[in-house]
């Protein structure tokens, strides 16, 4: 098996996770405290995992432009702010600014004061998968976690969101191989 090559970001947090960027770096977020041989070891333990997910990486052929990526995020603050609002109606919440940026890592994102951030590459997808962001989003400005019950309104609003939910993170990186090299 191929030697893996990775990063090593250590923080705050209690637990350690291993992502893999749209470019095919593997990234090992840990403790502060973790020593190197418990973090090989890791590696070691999820090798396999790691070039199953490296295998289906797209290859960055030919990702999009400055200025089409600047027209998608026009067309996606259109669209989306209308998802929004349409969404935010039938589940009962209000929310402040909505931006569109086109980020490496999220799909979107609520902040506590109901700000919410949206990826551009989202009008890529399929309208449902649009949808299900959206939802999951406002669904943060009742539940500001994962718990169970954040997943029952998010279910209660869109029956079929796992379906959604499940085609972003089956299809997300072909999409995030559409932003531009920097």
């Amino acid at each position: 098996m191929k030697e893996i090559t990775y990063r090593v970001l250590r923080s705050q947090r209690r637990t350690t996770a291993i992502e893999i960027g749209h470019d095919g770096t593997v990234l090992v977020r840990c403790p502060h405290r973790m020593p190197d041989a418990q973090i090989r070891e890791l590696i070691r333990n999820k090798a396999s995992w790691i070039q199953k997910k490296l295998a289906v990486q797209p290859v960055q052929e030919n990702p999009m432009t400055e200025r089409e990526m600047r027209n998608l995020a026009n067309h996606a603050r259109k669209y989306i702010s209308a998802r929004v609002e349409y969404y935010s109606n039938q589940i009962g919440v209000t929310y402040g600014r909505i931006a569109i940026r086109h980020q490496k890592t999220r799909w979107g994102s609520c902040s506590s004061k109901g700000n919410l951030n949206f990826n551009c590459l989202l009008m890529l997808a399929p309208e449902q998968v649009i949808d299900y962001v959206v939802v999951h989003e406002l669904c943060h400005r009742i539940h500001m976690n994962h718990s169970d019950a954040f997943w029952a309104r998010v279910k209660e609003i869109m029956p079929d969101y796992a379906h959604w939910r499940k085609w972003l993170k089956d299809n997300g990186r072909k999409l995030l191989s559409q932003l531009p090299d920097k």
